[in-house]
């Protein structure tokens, strides 16, 4: 799979903009990696899991009648996992160490969200319908046809005259 680069940049900016950041990952809602800026994280496992930890979140958000899921945190000794749904099919998680500003963390990473959706988001056209042919008039009907009409001729002759 090809990765917009553009998408690339977003997730080096990202990395630029926090510096607790250990990596980033983008992927589909189904734990597939789009694009991914980690560095000593496998990109796969952290993909899979945020899949079905996104899944399971948003599940609860239903649950409680909140609407949407828009991102979830999970906190460890050793720092965060954030995950933050970009658009309906797909989400970006970042993981930084435990000294990153939760906030800045979070401002940053709504933005990169919004940015990556817009790379994403395919704007198409409406498309021309294509020209239904005209239909040929229909057949005129079959001329009804007399037993006779299907002798060969020579045979009509002596019929006739027989």
């Amino acid at each position: 799979m090809t990765v917009d680069p553009a998408v690339l940049d977003e997730l080096g900016r990202l990395r630029s903009r926090v510096p607790e950041l250990a990596g980033s990952v983008l992927a589909t809602a189904d734990g597939l990696v789009v694009a991914h800026d980690s560095h000593g994280i496998e990109a796969d496992t952290l993909a899979a899991l945020a899949a079905a930890h996104l899944a399971l979140a948003r599940r609860f958000a239903h649950a409680v009648n909140h609407g949407e899921l828009r991102e979830s945190v999970v906190e460890c000794d050793g720092g965060y996992i954030t995950s933050y749904a970009a658009g309906p099919n797909a989400l970006l998680t970042v993981v930084t160490s435990g000294d990153a500003n939760l906030a800045m963390v979070h401002l940053e990473a709504r933005r990169c969200v919004r940015r990556i959706v817009k790379l994403m988001t395919v704007v198409t056209k409406p498309q021309p319908r294509p020209e239904i042919p005209q239909q040929a008039p229909p057949p005129s009907p079959l001329v009804r046809r007399s037993p006779m009409a299907t002798l060969p001729s020579g045979a009509r002759r002596r019929q006739a005259a027989g």
